[in-house]
């Protein structure tokens, strides 16, 4: 198990000098090209609002998702695990879905995230309750994918048959969230979202060590005198709490608890005590950046952010499942 002393000081310092690089770059980068603002200018001071509450959703979003992303995978030791794998971002969608289509939002603006907290939290129970029958309260990794692709996929479609049965308004406004954006939010709800996205990576950082022994396996852990029970229900919920945060604020956006996590695994290693905080950075600024490339690469159009990503994804899925067939993942 590699430790904190195995990590390239120049490698990270690399890495923090080039994430505000590129977060400047996302920031001045727009549909006309880079603009340097005036300042003196209301109208550029207003684009610079709001491109920077953009960047702040970026980061918040990014961050959540590959922090759930890492967490997954250590859990399921599997190099294809994201948020999705056990139908959390389902159930969080539903829930947001639920709370668009019905009014709550107007009524309530923090109901979002409550209700797509609350909503992928029901989801978890429901897909460890699943996977935990016939198997004496210990459900094995196998039958924690297999249960939350099926109970995604009950979201999915209870998701279409609340569409199906929309207004043209309430319609566009779901199939837009769904398509993943980073339309700014309200400053309470992004306040919210912060405080809780803060939480649930803080939880996942003090695992990190129980994490870095539950890669190899819960006899491993158990050697160690790691309750892995515990551990698992721990991080699942840290993993729940972010993602469902992140698909509150900014709609169904894949493949980014894909990516990075490989990615910061790739240059820094597989402890998870590095691991946790780097990708946390590195989604962040992933997800400025393909923010910036959507609203520029077909100017004056703007494609959500959450095609971009499934762009990137796609290709870098089929690349890891590849790998996956000659070596393993944790090296």
């Amino acid at each position: 198990m590699l430790g904190l002393n195995t990590i390239s000081g120049a490698r990270v310092a690399l890495f923090f000098v080039c994430v505000p690089l590129l977060l400047g770059f996302s920031l001045l980068l727009g549909p006309t090209g880079m603009l340097w603002p005036d300042l003196d200018s209301p109208v550029e001071r207003a684009i610079m609002s709001l491109r920077f509450s953009r960047l702040v959703m970026g980061v918040l979003v990014g961050g959540a998702l590959s922090v759930s992303g890492v967490i997954f995978q250590a859990i399921l030791r599997n190099p294809l695990a994201e948020p999705y794998v056990l139908g959390v971002s389902g159930g969080a969608g539903l829930g947001a879905t639920m709370a668009i289509l019905f009014g709550a939002v107007a009524a309530v603006p923090l109901s979002l995230p409550i209700m797509a907290f609350a909503s992928a939290v029901a989801t978890l129970f429901l897909v460890y309750w699943i996977a935990s029958r016939g198997s004496g309260g210990m459900p094995s990794v196998y039958s924690l994918i297999l249960s939350g692709v099926i109970v995604s996929a009950i979201c999915s479609s209870l998701i279409m048959f609340f569409v199906s049965m929309a207004s043209a308004e309430g319609l566009h406004n779901v199939i837009w969230w769904m398509l993943g954006n980073l339309q700014p939010v309200s400053f309470n709800q992004r306040l919210f979202s912060a405080l809780f996205i803060g939480i649930g990576i803080g939880g996942a950082w003090f695992l990190a060590s129980r994490l870095n022994a539950l890669t190899f396996g819960r006899e491993m852990a158990h050697y160690q005198g790691i309750n892995a029970d515990a551990v698992i229900m721990g991080g699942l919920l840290c993993a729940t709490l972010v993602a469902a945060t992140a698909v509150s604020m900014a709609g169904m956006i894949g493949f980014v608890g894909l990516i990075v996590p490989h990615v910061i695994r790739a240059m820094f290693g597989p402890d998870h005590r590095w691991l946790i905080p780097l990708s946390a950075v590195g989604g962040g600024t992933f997800l400025a950046v393909c923010d910036a490339f959507a609203r520029t690469v077909i100017a004056p159009i703007e494609v959500p952010v959450g095609v971009v990503t499934a762009l990137a994804g796609g290709p870098f899925f089929l690349l890891i499942l590849q790998r996956k067939m000659k070596n393993a993942w944790i090296g």
